[in-house]
């Protein structure tokens, strides 16, 4: 039989979207699923404010009566609007290693851009840079970490072999948390934080921390505007990602920097790495995954960096060395003894520069492609 590719129309072709990359074959070794029910509310328009306002569709494909992939394409008219462009995204791009399951899957995300009158498509990029980007190219052999690709090394080649194009690279950074941080980084945190009249919060509790969370994504509406996919989040948005992520937070693990009229000018958000933890649950929360989730985090030696940020004019002026002062600091008390930062645009040279400077390597690269339709 052929491959036959259709929309998702119902809640159960919907459920089996969404859970389609556990259970497809020559997925790989060391998988890592996502927390299955932020899954599903990142699919409910209802849920997820970001996504009512864009057009979008999914496809699953099937072959001999098994599925064998599956594509969602959007279109964001707001970031299309605000940078004069007609580019349709496709996002969550999962198939058996076969080219003419993937073949077949771009083709129908590109003919419904076309009728949507776009010009371009990138991908794998949803919503916004907050959504796992692009396929992983490189470092396979190290565990994913949260909001980052899980995809098999084959698929890149397959995408490629479709007329696709390196558009952006992004990089991940492994740093060993130093026994001592460097006497020229902390003369140089100090002298930032005198010099323009600067504090350091830390938090203690969750209660404490809650306050800040608004004002800081607030400080990265202002910040990211430069980066690629980067749309201005909502209020209601900026409330969903503080009910999402302030449970998961670790206080200890964030630190804020304010300036005298206590509006944040920079911080920097880590979370002990949790895909261990994730695997031993199978993505599920309920009824025991959240066990597993927690002793994940009590036992982790990684520390992984989820968000960071620092206001435009007080860049490369040293305010990265104190966030990482003081998140060393903690880190090393807490036996932590490396960091993953997360992705970093490859053409983002002053956060390579800081990550390099601090004795970071490059070890796992993502990419995102792009083809004229």
């Amino acid at each position: 039989m052929g491959i036959e590719v259709f929309p998702v129309r119902t809640q159960a072709e919907l459920r089996a979207f969404i859970r389609l990359p556990a259970v497809l074959p020559g997925r790989r070794p060391n998988y890592v699923p996502p927390i299955w029910g932020e899954e599903r509310r990142w699919h409910d328009p209802e849920k997820n404010p970001a996504l009512r306002d864009q057009s979008s569709i999914r496809f699953l494909a099937r072959s001999n009566g098994q599925l064998v992939g599956r594509i969602m394409g959007l279109v964001h008219r707001g970031y299309n609007a605000s940078h004069n462009e007609r580019t349709a995204r496709f996002y969550q791009l999962d198939a058996v290693d076969d080219q003419e399951v993937v073949r077949v899957l771009l083709s129908k995300a590109e003919v419904w851009a076309r009728e949507q009158g776009m010009d371009r498509i990138i991908g794998p990029f949803g919503l916004s840079d907050k959504d796992p980007q692009g396929l992983q190219v490189e470092g396979f052999e190290h565990l994913p970490v949260i909001a980052t690709p899980t995809n098999p090394a084959y698929l890149p080649l397959l995408v490629e072999a479709c007329g696709y194009a390196k558009h952006a690279d992004c990089v991940a950074y492994r740093l060993a948390v130093p026994n001592t941080v460097p006497e020229r980084y902390e003369r140089v945190a100090l002298h930032v934080l005198r010099s323009e009249g600067l504090t350091v919060k830390t938090f203690k509790d969750r209660g404490a921390l809650k306050r800040w969370i608004v004002p800081v994504l607030e400080l990265v509406n202002n910040t990211y505007t430069d980066l690629l996919g980067f749309v201005p989040m909502s209020r209601a948005e900026m409330q969903k990602l503080a009910t999402d992520y302030l449970p998961l937070l670790d206080p200890e693990l964030v630190v804020v920097v304010v300036d005298l009229h206590e509006v944040p000018v920079a911080f920097v958000v880590a979370v002990p790495d949790l895909s261990p933890g994730l695997q031993r649950a199978k993505g599920r929360l309920f009824p025991f995954g959240f066990l597993h989730i927690l002793r994940s985090i009590r036992s982790s030696k990684q520390l992984d960096l989820l968000l960071g940020a620092v206001r435009q004019d007080l860049q490369g002026r040293g305010l990265t060395g104190a966030l990482g002062v003081h998140l060393f600091g903690v880190a090393r008390r807490r036996g932590f003894t490396i960091i993953d930062s997360h992705l970093v645009l490859e053409s983002n040279q002053k956060m390579r520069a800081q990550m390099e400077r601090l004795g970071g390597e490059s070890y796992k690269r993502f990419r995102i492609y792009g083809k004229a339709l």
